[in-house]
């Protein structure tokens, strides 16, 4: 579709779908790296877990679904719609998933998501893989502003995204549906702090 925008775009179209997926490097010995064939069984037990379930209602039930999703995360880099990684401990060992989804390269917005094995949880391996995705995202990509959302009963979600910079910027009523039924949601964001802007809390 022909751009009918009266401003430059944030991210200029093409800049990342049509290179590789890359590699990002973490704090303590993380790495975020694309989804492999691999870890199709480690991605099915996330989605296994009760805590996992509990904020997720979109989940693949077998492994020729995670083939699938993982199929259609490769196309969502190629057409520029999201970027999804798996967060690993030296890029073998898979501890969770995150992901940077809802790309709008006019606005240079877009949102953050992400959860944790049970076994890697506890040791800040999510605040140290959004935080690589969100210093990738920012500083080097150009988008301005990344959103992040959960539940208001989520408080382990809300640390992670405080810890990472997100600040809280209100509650969006009754914003999603969970097994549980409606809940209210957490909206946080983080912006790029540009040359001579002032900083706010």
């Amino acid at each position: 579709m022909t751009r009918s925008v009266s401003t430059p775009p944030a991210i200029a179209s093409g800049s990342l779908g049509g290179s590789p997926q890359p590699t990002l490097t973490a704090t303590a010995g993380l790495l975020l790296r694309p989804w492999e064939e691999a870890d199709v069984p480690a991605f099915l037990s996330g989605y296994r877990d009760d805590e996992i379930r509990r904020w997720h209602t979109r989940r693949p039930d077998n492994e020729p679904q995670v083939r699938e999703w993982f199929d259609v995360y490769r196309q969502d880099w190629r057409d520029e719609k999201g970027g999804h990684w798996a967060i690993t401990r030296d890029g073998a060992e898979v501890l969770g998933r995150i992901a940077l989804r809802g790309w709008d390269f006019d606005d240079g917005v877009a949102d953050a998501a992400y959860w944790v094995l049970p076994a890697a949880r506890g040791a800040g391996v999510a605040a140290h893989a959004l935080s690589a995705l969100t210093a990738w995202a920012l500083d080097e990509i150009g988008f301005h502003r990344l959103e992040l959302e959960h539940s208001t009963r989520n408080p382990a979600s809300c640390r992670v995204a405080t810890k990472s910079g997100y600040v809280l910027e209100g509650i969006k009523r009754s914003a999603a549906v969970h097994d549980d039924g409606r809940h209210d949601m957490h909206l946080h964001a983080r912006i790029r702090v540009e040359a001579g802007a002032p900083v706010r809390p």
